[in-house]
């Protein structure tokens, strides 16, 4: 920028919310310091959850859908961009409390379009702002999956997510993490066409579900875990002269009559002696506290630590609004409105209203009249499939 001119790839970085000075001379994004990301770790963590990624837009859509692999890799801006076409759909949906840093959803808009259009049971969809709300709500869940299995860990305590935004965006302007960053390649095929959805987790975060799903705490690959060395360290505590250096008698010049004239016979008292049995020099042998190992009683309701992760939100607001109906107008219409204009409803008289939180369906009631004031009846509850189909 000696001539006081933005490139195009600083506009591009400002744009995707990378700051010019991390761009080097090239105007080329440069990476921070390298992060260890056990991929290998994180593999398992993906093949535990491309079934049911497969399984909830099966079900969101209601057509056949498989994932037929899953690719981690450790990767930067450049390598990600790469691999993009030039418009994509983006969805962030960063986690919270346990993990921090970005956590995006990456389709082509050929995908997007496709499931909108499987899910609002029309042809060529428009990607506009209640499809790209579907597309959040499609892959939010996947992001439930992962924090449930994540929970399974009991390694990230309060573990949340924050309201998924989709954007419909050129890449460049993107906002994908920076620096070294974990990057997930689903590969699935949808009504028989083949797809990619590709999902980044900033380096740090990407580290530590690694080092859950990994080896480093010594529990996986058959090794000992910290817990089992430290019992096996109390118990050899717990056993005197054990040592070789504190064993009375055991040297060669301290065995009496085991000269090859004078070796008894190899019999059962012999052999005791060696095994360490109670012939042994008058060493006492400690003898471990063996229990029978008690299982809980499994039952069924939500567990004590996420009854008292829930109460910490409890005194949150939340926005919730009635919806009485919808319509679409012209611009010259809207500019022709006056007192006295009637703007008819997609709502039948009498049909239930739509009840929202956050401006997401989650309820139907009827109006009621208390007193002087308007009011709702709950009538019906949505499942969390009512709740994206009624989003169009």
């Amino acid at each position: 920028m000696s001539d006081g001119a933005i490139s195009q790839d600083e506009i591009d970085a400002l744009l995707s919310g990378v700051p010019i000075d991390g761009l080097n001379a090239s105007g080329q994004v440069t990476n921070g310091p390298a992060v260890n990301i056990d991929t290998v770790a994180l593999g398992k963590f993906a093949d535990e959850l491309k079934q049911p990624l497969a399984d909830n837009i099966k079900q969101m859509t209601g057509v056949d859908c498989t994932a037929s692999s899953v690719a981690v890799e450790s990767a930067v801006r450049d390598q990600l961009l790469a691999k993009l076409p030039e418009m994509v759909i983006a969805v962030m949906a960063d986690f919270s409390n346990a993990l921090t840093g970005d956590h995006i959803y990456i389709i082509a808009t050929e995908l997007a379009q496709k499931l909108v259009s499987l899910i609002n049971k029309e042809e060529n969809a428009a990607l506009d702002d209640m499809s790209l709300s579907i597309i959040s709500e499609t892959l939010s869940t996947h992001t439930n999956d992962e924090i449930t299995a994540l929970d399974k860990t009991q390694k990230f305590a309060g573990l949340a997510c924050n309201p998924a935004e989709a954007v419909n965006a050129p890449k460049a302007m993107v906002r994908i993490p920076q620096n070294t960053f974990a990057l997930f390649s689903y590969a699935i095929t949808l009504d028989g066409q083949p797809y990619t959805i590709w999902e980044a987790i900033a380096g740090e975060a990407a580290v530590q579900i690694g080092k859950a799903y990994g080896a480093d705490d010594g529990t996986a690959a058959g090794g000992l875990s910290a817990a089992d060395m430290a019992s096996m360290s109390s118990l050899a505590g717990g056993m005197p002269n054990a040592a070789m250096g504190g064993m009375p008698n055991m040297a060669m010049g301290g065995m009496p009559n085991m000269g090859m004239g004078g070796m008894p016979q190899m019999g059962q008292p012999m052999m005791n002696g060696m095994m360490g049995m109670p012939n042994m020099g008058g060493m006492p042998m400690n003898t471990p506290n063996v229990q029978t190992l008690q299982y809980p009683n499994l039952q069924g309701g939500m567990p004590g630590s996420e009854q008292g992760n829930i109460s910490l939100i409890m005194d949150v607001f939340m926005e919730m609004t009635v919806e009485l109906g919808r319509t679409k107008k012209q611009i010259r219409d809207i500019l022709g409105m006056g007192e006295g204009t009637i703007i008819e409803l997609d709502k039948l008289a009498g049909e239930p209203v739509d009840i929202l939180v956050n401006h997401k369906p989650i309820a139907k009631g009827e109006v009621v009249v208390i007193d002087e004031n308007f009011g709702v009846r709950v009538t019906e509850i949505l499942s969390p499939l009512e709740r994206v189909s009624d989003l169009h």
